[in-house]
Protein backbone atom coordinates (compact mmCIF):
# COMPACT_ATOMS: atom_id res chain seq x y z
CA UNK A 1 0.00 0.00 0.00
CA UNK A 2 2.72 2.46 0.91
CA UNK A 3 4.50 1.95 -2.41
CA UNK A 4 1.36 2.88 -4.30
CA UNK A 5 0.94 6.10 -2.33
CA UNK A 6 4.54 7.06 -3.02
CA UNK A 7 4.15 6.14 -6.67
CA UNK A 8 0.95 8.19 -6.90
CA UNK A 9 2.80 11.19 -5.45
CA UNK A 10 5.52 10.84 -8.09
CA UNK A 11 2.95 10.38 -10.89
CA UNK A 12 1.05 13.46 -9.75
CA UNK A 13 4.22 15.52 -9.69
CA UNK A 14 5.26 14.42 -13.18
CA UNK A 15 1.77 15.20 -14.52
CA UNK A 16 1.74 18.68 -12.98
CA UNK A 17 5.25 19.48 -14.23
CA UNK A 18 4.68 18.23 -17.77
CA UNK A 19 1.29 19.90 -18.20
CA UNK A 20 1.83 22.94 -15.96
CA UNK A 21 -1.45 21.76 -14.42
CA UNK A 22 -3.23 22.98 -11.31
CA UNK A 23 -3.93 20.89 -8.23
CA UNK A 24 -7.59 20.83 -9.25
CA UNK A 25 -6.78 19.51 -12.73
CA UNK A 26 -4.46 16.83 -11.34
CA UNK A 27 -7.10 15.75 -8.81
CA UNK A 28 -9.68 15.37 -11.55
CA UNK A 29 -7.26 13.45 -13.80
CA UNK A 30 -6.23 10.97 -11.08
CA UNK A 31 -9.64 10.68 -9.42
CA UNK A 32 -8.55 11.87 -5.98
CA UNK A 33 -9.39 14.92 -3.90
CA UNK A 34 -7.52 18.22 -4.05
CA UNK A 35 -6.50 17.66 -0.44
CA UNK A 36 -4.93 14.33 -1.34
CA UNK A 37 -3.00 15.87 -4.22
CA UNK A 38 -1.77 18.70 -2.02
CA UNK A 39 -0.71 16.34 0.79
CA UNK A 40 1.03 13.99 -1.65
CA UNK A 41 2.98 16.82 -3.24
CA UNK A 42 3.87 18.89 -0.20
CA UNK A 43 4.46 16.24 2.45
CA UNK A 44 4.97 12.78 0.99
CA UNK A 45 6.98 13.72 -2.09
CA UNK A 46 9.44 15.76 -0.04
CA UNK A 47 10.75 12.59 1.62
CA UNK A 48 10.40 10.29 -1.39
CA UNK A 49 12.02 12.29 -4.21
CA UNK A 50 13.51 15.64 -3.22
CA UNK A 51 14.51 16.85 -6.74
CA UNK A 52 11.03 16.08 -8.08
CA UNK A 53 9.52 17.86 -5.07
CA UNK A 54 11.55 20.99 -5.78
CA UNK A 55 10.52 20.96 -9.45
CA UNK A 56 6.81 20.59 -8.69
CA UNK A 57 7.06 23.23 -5.96
CA UNK A 58 8.05 25.79 -8.60
CA UNK A 59 4.92 25.02 -10.62
CA UNK A 60 2.70 25.11 -7.52
CA UNK A 61 4.19 28.45 -6.45
CA UNK A 62 3.59 29.89 -9.92
CA UNK A 63 -0.02 28.64 -9.88
CA UNK A 64 -0.53 30.20 -6.47
CA UNK A 65 0.80 33.53 -7.71
CA UNK A 66 -1.54 33.46 -10.73
CA UNK A 67 -4.72 32.20 -9.08
CA UNK A 68 -6.25 35.64 -8.58
CA UNK A 69 -5.96 36.23 -12.33
CA UNK A 70 -7.67 32.93 -13.15
CA UNK A 71 -10.46 33.77 -10.71
CA UNK A 72 -11.04 37.12 -12.40
CA UNK A 73 -11.19 35.50 -15.82
CA UNK A 74 -13.66 32.89 -14.58
CA UNK A 75 -15.89 35.57 -13.06
CA UNK A 76 -15.83 37.59 -16.29
CA UNK A 77 -16.83 34.52 -18.29
CA UNK A 78 -19.61 33.72 -15.84
CA UNK A 79 -21.23 37.14 -16.14
CA UNK A 80 -20.63 37.57 -19.87
CA UNK A 81 -22.25 34.22 -20.54
CA UNK A 82 -19.24 32.65 -22.26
Amino acid sequence: MKESIEQRACDLAVYIIENRATVRAAAKRFGVSKSTVHKDLTERLRTVDRPLYLAVKEVLDQNKAERHIRGGIATRRKYKGE
